[in-house]
């Protein structure tokens, strides 16, 4: 009867370390999951920067002023006061929108984002040409004080006026 016993405890140890192990592997892929799914919207993103004439890359004043009362937006590193911003056409683009909301029904994995886009202009040091730095933070749309990636690009005035 101890054999038994002693037989069943070590078996139990065993099963509960591989449902450990189970447990461990699900939650490990689903934050990458998460991850790769924010890689991707801050690529897109990114690339519709990428798509404009560097006079276009701004963000709209009257959407930048309604988001900065959002604490998570203005409480960002990235944020700064006298971004890049003019007024864009309506409806409102996604490159002019400073802070966009990816619905569980539109991403990939089927959960919600938050993208935050933050532009600064830098004026011109000596001899080389006016920058923007666009920054792009895209957040767990049910926790948005977690920033899952943050994508950063220069963009150069040569890229068009």
């Amino acid at each position: 009867m101890i054999e038994l016993i002693i037989a069943l405890t070590v078996l139990n140890i065993g099963i509960l370390a591989t449902v450990a192990a189970l447990n461990s592997g699900a939650i490990a892929l689903q934050r990458a999951s998460k991850l790769s799914t924010a890689t991707a919207i801050a690529d897109a993103q990114m690339e519709r920067y990428r798509a404009i004439r560097y006079d276009a890359i701004m963000l709209d004043t009257t959407e930048l002023g309604a988001d900065v009362a959002d604490s998570t937006y203005a409480a960002d590193s990235a944020y700064q006061t006298g971004m890049a911003t003019g007024t864009c056409v309506s409806p409102l683009p996604l490159e002019c929108d400073p802070v966009r909301t990816v619905a569980a029904t539109a991403s990939p994995d089927h959960k919600p984002y938050r993208v935050d886009t933050y532009i600064v202009e830098q004026a011109p040091v000596a001899a080389s040409r006016p920058v923007k730095i666009i920054t792009i933070v895209v957040r767990d749309g049910l926790n948005l004080s977690k920033s899952l990636v943050r994508a950063q690009s220069t963009f150069d005035e040569s890229t068009g006026s």
